[in-house]
């Protein structure tokens, strides 16, 4: 009852101090993400020289847990205190991020960055699950929108930090200060830890229950007994509540045709996802910087749109989600375009245009999963969602590697370029059929939440 107090709406969000904290973590370990990002893929792409077959093979990598374990992963961030499993994660990333100063190559480095993700599975639906758990429904938007627009405007600040460190030092200084970063992450949000979850509090009080019926003088056989039953007990409402977020998933129009969309556009942009790189290589040979300026672009873009989409509130559906991906398309195609010599102006304005789709995609999906999902399911509905983007990334980037082999970068990003386009117009000439449930409510505006949840 304490938490239901709490969940009001205040006049500024910032005066939620639990949200606060979260921004904060978030914010530190966005940042941190992009300095190891720019690292890793300098020291693979342009120092260690490896082919697309090789770069592709690091975020099939990073995939694999998301698969493995993404719906795992949502249905224990229902069960658990949330900041306790984003604070263990946090640590365990920073370990692991460090550990990556001592591989000599690819070969090595694969590994840790495929154990690395898993604990990043979990973070996951933790942190949406929390958020949904600490603001109140009327300040969601505006929750999504910060927390989308820290993930953007760490691309303009991190890469160019993560460049001039690069310059001044090595990649192994933006790698180590990544891991300083996700510790500060752990550290602030150290005081949410008592937030409980209902579902926790439930089985506890099982469990309590089936306890006092018994006689504290059991026998050796008759307690193991009763600690079977009770282990029993427990993965069985594990697993029940694992299946309640599929079926509701399936229920839901909204979400599901959501997900359905995202994924097919999905599936052609991670073909090029970790392509920029050797992309870039024809276009610039030996100008390892030009990656960082453009990942900057890109987050500009995103950042721009989401403070527009911040200061609106508003956003429709069938406009956030089909023209992000119209724009996120052109610009991707017009990177294939491009031809070597092409200028610095040119290359950031493709790469700001790209943001900007991003920006719309991006908040306008994360906002309708968690304001058409109910608190106690956020976590499960969004680590469904990561174990299918897992199994997606698998194999598209591999797919993307051997395009780019056969008909080279430059024309692979054409074709994926206009693919993702041409999904995009689709959903925008046909919103009114594709999110059809929300016509009346397609404004996704903070005063309808009670609609939308």
């Amino acid at each position: 009852m304490k938490e239901k107090k709490e969940l009001q709406s205040t006049p500024s969000i910032w005066r939620n101090g639990r949200f606060r904290r979260m921004f904060a973590a978030h914010t530190a370990a966005s940042f941190g993400d992009w300095f190891d990002a720019i690292a890793i893929q300098v020291l693979v792409a342009y120092r260690w020289e490896a082919d697309p077959m090789m770069i592709a093979l690091i975020p099939v990598v990073m995939a694999l847990p998301g698969l493995l374990l993404g719906s795992i992963a949502g249905t224990l961030a229902d069960r658990v205190h949330k900041a306790r499993l984003m604070i263990v994660c946090d640590a365990a990333i920073a370990l692991l991020t460090l550990a990556i100063l001592a591989v000599p190559g690819p070969a090595w480095l694969l590994p840790l960055l495929g154990l690395r993700a898993a604990a990043g599975v979990f973070q996951m639906p933790s942190q949406q699950g929390l958020t949904r758990t600490v603001v109140a429904s009327d300040d969601l938007f505006r929750a999504t929108s910060l927390n989308g627009l820290v993930n953007q405007a760490s691309k303009v600040a991190g890469p160019l930090l993560g460049a001039m460190t690069l310059t001044v030092l090595s990649p192994q200084a933006c790698i180590i200060l990544n891991a300083l970063l996700r510790l500060c992450s752990g550290l602030l949000l150290w005081p949410l830890r008592g937030i409980g979850p209902a579902l926790v509090s439930a089985d506890q009080q099982a469990v309590a229950a089936e306890k006092q019926g018994k006689s504290a003088a059991h026998t050796a056989p008759e307690a193991d007994e009763a600690k079977m039953r009770e282990e029993h007990v427990r993965a069985s409402r594990f697993f029940n509540q694992w299946r309640e977020g599929w079926a509701f998933l399936w229920r839901s129009r909204m979400l599901l045709h959501t997900l359905i969309f995202g994924l097919f556009g999905l599936i052609a942009i991670l073909m090029i996802d970790y392509q920029f790189p050797t992309l870039l290589r024809v276009l610039a040979p030996g100008n390892e910087s030009l990656l960082g300026w453009l990942v900057s672009a890109i987050g500009a873009g995103a950042v721009g749109c989401m403070l527009v989409l911040n200061r609106l509130n508003r956003i429709s559906a069938g406009w956030g989600l089909g023209g992000g991906y119209v724009l996120v398309g052109g610009a991707i195609a017009a990177l294939g375009w491009a031809q070597p010599g092409t200028g610095l102006p040119v290359l950031l304005m493709i790469g700001a245009v790209l943001g900007v789709g991003n920006g719309l995609y991006i908040i306008t999906q994360n906002y309708i999963l968690q304001a058409k999902t109910p608190a106690d399911m956020v976590g499960r509905v969004f680590g469904i969602q990561s174990t299918v983007i897992g199994a997606i990334m698998v194999v598209s980037p591999l797919a993307g590697g051997v395009l780019i082999r056969i008909a080279g970068a430059g024309t692979a990003f054409v074709w994926i370029g206009m693919t993702v386009g041409i999904l995009g117009l689709t959903g925008l000439l046909l919103q009114s059929v594709i999110w059809r449930e929300s016509l009346a409510d397609s404004s996704l505006t903070t005063e309808q939440n009670a609609d939308l949840a």
